[in-house]
């Protein structure tokens, strides 16, 4: 049916012929996400009329119909003008069953909205009451029509803000254990939360402290996983109380999306978490989130690419917790099947390091996919001693191989090695970092491990490329050279990090003079390279930082090793 069609037959203002037109409609442009600029006008004039019809009472058919056509017509980013008024924000709420602040609704009466138009609650009459059984499925188009005018438009943003949506959306939310809401209703009552706290600072601050969001959504978690405690921050399967990880049966697929969204909305929240200070009761609301994320990374989904999806929101999120709350990864008691190290369950940082090897071999967007759990790994290390030691059996297990190059190979080590020369700089300095602390940011064991022209960068970022060791705080144990590398140790290059046979000498067979000689051409070099500011000859100053060379100094220039040669010859190997 013609467009212009439908819209006559919505202006006779008769239900069954606005329900007829609408279904028509509504079947033809189900599938339809792009829009023609021509028909622009009339389409908003459609979402004025259909707004008009929903301020009434109607059949709940005819609800059904009028929010399915303006979940389709909010598709459009250019039409949503009808829609971000506080008048119709109001009335999609009431019909998604989500309660609005009644001051917050008056105040919008006054703003202006739009282009140019009046964005009037209290000039329209009071909507129809919902019913006390509500249709879910109108709920469900309605909260589909708010998310779609969210994701498009920043002014629809601002009324939803103003109207305080977060908190009806909230209350429903702690309704968890209620078997009157479906799946759909949960799900998008979430991705509602979602959009809210990503787009709005506001309302993501709203809900982490006012309406206590952390808690709030820790416990629907807990309810959609269907967790059981057998010991404090210590969880399990309700049902599968002593069955081992690997035996669990994988989580539903509705259970799956849920926790996946509520990871989300955690993440918003959270974001700050980690750049101040927490309190004793923040504190244990996040180790007790710390104990469910150590469920969902010890959990599996139907299907490896699920599971990995599942995963990856699971460790965004742990990133944002303190440090000091992720011991709670360590907790669980060593059981049959466990990886355990020291005497410590070690189960959830092997799925960490299982997660990162994955993303690292893929190699694809690393910046997006490889980050958060290096990070974490990286965090993680630097606080608690036994989870720094077994990654570094992992990840940098005594050295035996001093004939290839750090970065050659498919070790861990090696990969990571790599990425320390990798185009983004904050692919590199992540990857960097991760071994520097790995090394207890001891200068010469990094270097060993990685070759010298490989650490520079994050040694010059550091002021430490005089050697040394950074100002971590780290336990202290005997050294652990294997025999290789003793014997080696000697004849190794600290620049490559390998064995290298014996090049002849260049020099070999010249006289002083012709020395000398050579000498000045290298340096005349240097000054013509200088001089056209093709390069900067630097100098390592006292405070371990590089500095521009005078021509003066470059002409008294003598032989200056960056690193001692007592300090390359005294590598302890302390833990």
């Amino acid at each position: 049916m013609d467009l212009r069609a439908i819209i006559e037959q919505m202006e006779t203002g008769e239900q069954d012929s606005a329900l007829t037109a609408l279904q028509i409609y509504n079947k033809e442009m189900n599938q339809c996400f792009t829009f023609s600029s021509e028909a622009q006008q009339d389409r908003e004039h459609l979402g004025e009329l259909v707004l008009g019809f929903l301020s009434r009472e109607l059949q709940p058919s005819c609800q059904l119909a009028c929010l399915e056509t303006v979940r389709i017509l909010s598709r459009d980013k250019y039409c949503l003008d009808p829609f971000v008024r506080c008048s119709a924000m109001s009335t999609l709420a009431r019909y998604a069953g989500i309660s609005v602040t009644s001051t917050a609704a008056f105040a919008c009466s006054n703003t202006t909205v739009g282009q140019g138009q009046e964005a009037s609650c209290g000039l329209m009459k009071e909507d129809p009451p919902m019913s006390e059984n509500p249709d879910q499925e109108v709920i469900i188009e309605a909260l589909k029509s708010i998310c779609n005018i969210l994701l498009h438009n920043e002014t629809g943003q601002v009324v939803a803000a103003d109207l305080q949506l977060i908190k009806g959306v909230s209350e429903r939310l702690k309704q968890c254990h209620d078997s009157t809401w479906n799946h759909e209703v949960h799900f998008f009552d979430l991705r509602l939360a979602f959009l809210l706290t990503a787009l709005r600072v506001d309302v993501r601050a709203q809900l982490a402290h006012e309406l206590h969001g952390v808690s709030l959504l820790g416990n629907l978690l807990d309810a959609t996983l269907g967790l059981c405690w057998p010991d404090t921050l210590e969880t399990a399967r309700a049902g599968f109380e002593g069955v081992a990880n690997e035996e669990l049966p994988p989580l539903g697929r509705n259970q799956i999306e849920l926790a996946m969204e509520i990871l989300k909305i955690l993440f918003n929240i959270t974001f700050d978490s980690t750049r101040r200070k927490v309190d004793e009761e923040e504190a244990a609301e996040y180790r007790h989130l710390g104990a469910i994320m150590r469920h969902c990374l010890m959990s599996r989904a139907d299907g490896e690419e699920r599971t990995e999806e599942f995963h990856s929101h699971t460790v965004n999120l742990l990133g944002n917790l303190p440090l000091p709350c992720l011991d709670v990864l360590l907790l669980p008691k060593v059981q049959q099947g466990s990886v355990e190290y020291m005497g410590v369950n070690m189960d959830a940082v092997n799925v960490l390091v299982e997660f990162m090897e994955k993303r690292l071999d893929r190699g694809h967007k690393l910046k997006e996919t490889l980050l958060p759990s290096l990070n974490l790994l990286t965090e993680s290390s630097r606080v608690h001693r036994e989870t720094r030691k077994f990654l570094r059996s992992k990840v940098l297990p005594p050295l035996r191989d001093v004939k290839n190059r750090p970065e050659v190979g498919n070790a861990v080590r090696n990969k990571l090695v790599r990425l320390m020369t990798h185009i983004d700089t904050d692919v590199k300095n992540c990857a960097a970092e991760f071994l520097f602390v790995l090394c207890k940011e001891n200068v010469s064991r990094f270097i060993k491990y990685t070759g010298y022209g490989n650490a520079a960068g994050l040694l010059v970022a550091r002021g430490l490329l005089s050697g040394g060791k950074d100002c971590g705080i780290y336990s202290d144990d005997e050294e652990s050279e294997t025999e290789e590398y003793k014997e080696a140790k000697a004849h190794i290059n600290p620049i490559t990090g390998v064995v290298e046979e014996e090049q002849p000498n260049p020099m070999e067979g010249m006289t002083e003079e012709q020395k000398e000689l050579e000498a000045i051409k290298l340096l005349n070099m240097f000054d013509k390279l200088s001089r056209n500011n093709l390069i900067k000859p630097m100098q390592l100053s006292v405070d371990g930082k590089m500095r521009e060379m005078t021509m003066e100094e470059l002409q008294n220039m003598s032989h200056n090793p960056v690193i001692p040669a007592e300090e390359l010859s005294s590598d302890e190997e302390v833990e």
